[in-house]
């Protein structure tokens, strides 16, 4: 079998940002997955299980309420690693034209005063919500998008340079 696109990538160069994981083309139209990198994979402790399921539902709350995004948004969910998310959106954005949107929806958690959609008629496990922690997570990524707007690695996957040998042998540098 085909190893799938976001398995290819190198996960002990990744860091938190905000990335183009793949673009697909369905019936004239662009699909485009994002991912949202809270925690440097398989370097750091993951987001807590309770904290991830409050901010997915916060974050989907106010993504699918945004006026300038609403009808552009597809999904919002967890990795299964916990280290972020992935949103997928109609059409194509480069990952800087989406920093103002993952911010303000990082910065809104901070504001929730409930965890909406947490009510067992609402959700599959509406006992396992942190939104004490859900904010603390937030706001760490939000600091860290600020103090790193002008950082490209937080828009770009890290690249792995092949080297060549004069007989076509390729090595790479990870």
């Amino acid at each position: 079998m085909e190893l799938i696109q976001s398995f290819s990538v190198d996960h002990t160069r990744i860091v938190p940002g905000i990335f183009t994981s793949r673009v697909d083309h369905l019936g004239g139209c662009s699909v485009t997955t994002y991912d949202i990198r809270l925690k440097r994979p398989n370097r750091e402790p993951v987001i807590d299980v309770a904290a991830m399921h409050s901010l997915e539902h916060i974050i989907a709350t106010y993504l699918r309420n945004d006026p300038d995004w609403k009808d552009k948004v597809i999904y919002w969910g967890p990795m299964g690693c916990l280290t972020g998310f992935y949103l997928i959106l109609k059409g194509s954005r480069t990952p800087q034209e989406l920093y103002d949107l993952i911010l303000n929806s990082f910065r809104s958690v901070d504001k929730a005063e409930c965890v909406p959609g947490a009510g067992e008629i609402n959700c599959g496990n509406y006992l396992m919500h942190n939104l004490r922690m859900a904010k603390w997570y937030a706001n760490e990524f939000v600091a860290y998008l600020e103090a790193n707007e002008q950082n490209n690695d937080i828009f770009e996957y890290p690249k792995t340079e092949r080297l060549v040998t004069d007989d076509g042998q390729q090595f790479f540098d990870s």
